[in-house]
């Protein structure tokens, strides 16, 4: 019975010290929250955009809306395109506390197949640089039927 006891109790203190261990692991020091929310910070809605399937020739722009939850302007200094199918604009004046902006992303919709590129940007929100996906299909547009009048010289409208 004493031993039993015994058990108990060294589980008991075991699961006690590991809880305690847990706890001190998961408690963030006052400092190092201020320290983390010092500069800029840029958030996005979505990282990844889905074009989904679409048709050759459509509208080849997307768009990444962000904010800078940080308390220093957030300067985006760069921003590339996977490859030169892929060309990202981005705002080239400083993005406040609290104010929103956008990556606006054109894909080259005229390359049929399936794709996902990637957007790298370089900005002062620390060392790491921030990466955006695009996916999606494009497929080939429809032929148009034979014996219909064409935009051009179209003789209803003049």
């Amino acid at each position: 019975m004493k031993k039993a006891l015994s058990v108990l109790a060294l589980l008991t203190m075991l699961v006690a010290v590991g809880y305690s261990q847990v706890e001190e692991t998961m408690a963030t020091p006052e400092a190092e929250v201020e320290k983390a929310q010092d500069g800029p910070t840029m958030v996005f809605e979505k990282e990844t955009v889905d074009y989904g399937t679409i048709e050759q020739g459509s509208d080849p722009y997307r768009f990444f809306k962000f904010k800078n939850t940080g308390n220093e302007p957030l300067i985006i200094t760069h921003a590339k395109g996977s490859c030169g199918c892929t060309v990202p604009t981005f705002p080239k004046e400083p993005i406040a506390p609290g104010e929103s902006s956008e990556i606006k992303v054109r894909y080259d919709t005229n390359r049929l197949g399936r794709f996902t590129k990637r957007v790298t940007l370089t900005t002062n929100a620390g060392d790491a640089k921030k990466m955006l996906t695009i996916k999606g299909e494009v497929k080939k547009k429809a032929p148009e039927p034979e014996g219909l009048p064409k935009e051009e010289g179209n003789l209803f409208k003049q």
